[in-house]
């Protein structure tokens, strides 16, 4: 690779390099906070269950009445190039990050003077960035310590959370008060009624026993990774229920866990400074990850701790 390769964006049906992808200050994203959004990232350079992403943001665009120019397989299909392009910029065992966002498009009133220029079709925006597994390393060291802030989650009556939305203001207030009492601290929403519902950027579950419980559906964000610790819970011998729980119940389960995207999975190891379990990651999430490495490919612990993914 040159040295002044740099990596491509695709924006409103074009590639175009990183330095050059602006978003318009009129875009509704910015106006309204009106955004949608998909997370994806690699396996050894190759996009993990990119299409259930995909179909995801397209069943987000039709609830919110946004009609995008590209189909789902065009989508897929420049998702997959965007991939190729710039993990060909990175190093063999760094992985990306791939990002999606589309807004409506331009507001032509607040751009004025501007207004015969302003794009009035959807925004569509896929980048991608090299995932900083520096920064999650503490999750695995020392665990993740879960705090509940006084912010509660925005009811599905208001905004149905199985549209992935970057309306995310609450979540930023949220966080500062969550890192008052611990600087490295993970918020975790309570809905109106007490109920655990889950975290910014992942969602959470709990383990008694040899049964996994998640939050309802009703109330969360029902992530591809969560999905997949569901689909990979039979082959260990566990259980799956989904039902309400609340603060007491992640206090006095065995194990805790954090599922995302960008490192899979986190052990939790308390919640409002009280111990989850003996306060240490525990046995189950050591099953579960191994795994999600199998069907990965690679050691995901090892590629988060060491910097290498050689599974033995």
């Amino acid at each position: 690779m040159s040295d002044d390769a740099e990596p491509v964006v695709y924006l409103n049906d074009k590639f175009v390099p990183a330095s050059q992808a602006h978003v318009n200050i009129y875009d509704l994203g910015i106006v309204l906070g009106a955004t949608l959004t998909e997370m994806t990232r690699t396996f050894a350079h190759k996009a993990f269950r990119a299409s259930d992403h995909v179909d995801r943001l397209y069943r987000s665009a039709r609830y919110a009445g946004i009609d995008l120019p590209l189909s789902a397989e065009e989508m897929l299909a420049t998702t997959e190039e965007l991939v190729e392009r710039n993990a060909a910029l990175i190093g063999e065992t760094e992985e990306l990050g791939v990002v999606h966002f589309i807004t409506p498009g331009e507001n032509r009133i607040y751009a004025g003077n501007c207004a015969d220029t302003a794009r009035l079709e959807p925004t569509v925006c896929i980048h991608s960035f090299p995932l900083p597994f520096e920064e999650w390393l503490h999750f695995f060291t020392e665990g993740v310590h879960l705090v509940t802030p006084s912010i509660r989650h925005v009811p599905p009556q208001c905004i149905d959370p199985k549209m992935k939305n970057r309306s995310r203001l609450h979540w930023w207030i949220a966080d500062q008060q969550s890192r008052a009492v611990d600087p490295k601290a993970t918020s975790l929403l309570l809905d109106l009624e007490g109920n655990i519902t889950e975290c910014s950027g992942s969602n959470i579950v709990i383990v008694r026993g040899r049964t996994i419980y998640s939050p309802t559906s009703r109330n969360i964000l029902e992530g591809v990774s969560l999905v997949t610790v569901r689909e990979l819970a039979p082959g260990l011998g566990l259980d799956w229920v989904e039902k309400d729980l609340q603060p007491y119940d992640v206090v006095n389960a065995d194990e805790a866990w954090l599922t995302t995207t960008p490192y899979c999975m986190a052990p939790c190891v308390k919640i409002n400074n009280a111990p989850i379990g003996d306060g240490a990651r525990g046995p189950i999430f050591g099953e579960m990850i191994a795994a999600w490495s199998e069907l990965a490919g690679l050691d995901i612990l090892a590629q988060i701790e060491t910097g290498t993914h050689r599974l033995d």
